[in-house]
């Protein structure tokens, strides 16, 4: 055996154990998933094939709005909130935490912490923030006589179809919306690492041409920032259309009220292990890969008119 075949079976063998775990735990479930989407199948007896049926009845609750088509609306609107308010929220918390001023790191700090508090432990804790009688964020805005009830009703603040008929308030899916923001310092540390990296020779070129500090955020820092806030936008909608946890906590594993916490994660582990569906929640898992994906090919084919490296 020559010493390039003996290096080759050696780093073979280093990487089978993460090859078979690729194999077993990836690609195997990926594939099978697909083969129960054309099924009907209760985790307990053999899967039955049935077809698209369960892509028809998909289709069918998109087009009435209900099911699935609701937990696709909740999804829809969550990331319209959370993602580009991430992206705004961090890039302003950078920008300021970027400035020399006394006791910087221990600010830098404050606002990094909330984003590495285990996920449940913030659900609960926002559950008693938001409390509609005894929460901290309605008793702050009492004096102002408005009292949000947050997680117990299914209004919606930017709803175009509440605002129209002028019935908008803030509601369930705000608040999951506000919780995401509350933890946006992993984004933050992200923006203050790239901001660190662009040179000052552009800065003080900037002042010499008379630009002010607002120009020199435009012309400057926001084009250097774009393939970080383009990386961020990407993670951001992965990590909205898997967003379950609080979801889960803050409505006691119901997507309440009245479905308006159900958002497609949540949507579809219910349909798959409460209710033994296992067809049609791998079906609405597939129809949400394509979705993701094209959206994600949409962002991809978008960046090369606004972001600049």
């Amino acid at each position: 055996m020559t010493n390039s075949s003996r290096q080759t079976r050696t780093g073979l063998l280093f990487v089978a154990p993460w090859l078979v775990g690729l194999l077993l735990l990836t690609i195997y479930p990926f594939l099978q998933s697909l083969y129960w989407s054309f099924c009907r199948y209760d985790l307990l007896s053999e899967p039955q094939w049935i077809g698209v049926e369960n892509y028809r009845r998909l289709a069918a609750e998109i087009e009435r709005g209900d099911e699935f088509g609701q937990a696709l609306w909740n999804t829809v609107y969550y990331a319209a909130l959370a993602v580009p308010g991430s992206v705004l929220l961090g890039v302003g918390l950078a920008v300021a935490l970027n400035l020399r001023v006394r006791g910087q790191a221990v600010y830098r700090t404050l606002f990094f912490i909330p984003s590495i508090v285990p996920t449940v432990a913030t659900s609960i804790l926002w559950l008693w923030l938001l409390n509609p009688t005894r929460g901290l964020v309605n008793r702050l805005l009492a004096p102002t006589g408005w009292a949000p009830t947050w997680l117990n009703n299914a209004a919606e603040a930017f709803s175009p179809a509440q605002l129209w008929a002028g019935t908008a308030g803030l509601g369930s899916k705000d608040a999951l919306a506000l919780m995401t923001l509350w933890g946006v310092g992993n984004f933050m540390i992200i923006y203050l690492a790239a901001l660190g990296n662009i040179p000052r020779e552009l800065y003080e070129a900037a002042q010499l041409d008379g630009a002010g500090r607002v120009r020199q955020f435009m012309a400057v820092t926001l084009p250097h920032l774009t393939p970080v806030i383009f990386f961020n936008v990407v993670m951001g909608l992965v990590a909205a259309v898997q967003y379950f946890t609080q979801a889960y906590v803050v409505s006691g594993g119901s997507g309440g009220p009245e479905g308006s916490t159900r958002v497609l994660s949540l949507h579809i582990f219910l349909w798959g292990f409460k209710y033994l569906d296992a067809g049609y929640a791998s079906a609405a898992a597939w129809v949400l890969f394509v979705l993701v994906a094209a959206v994600t090919l949409l962002l991809f084919r978008s960046a090369r008119r606004w972001v600049h490296y």
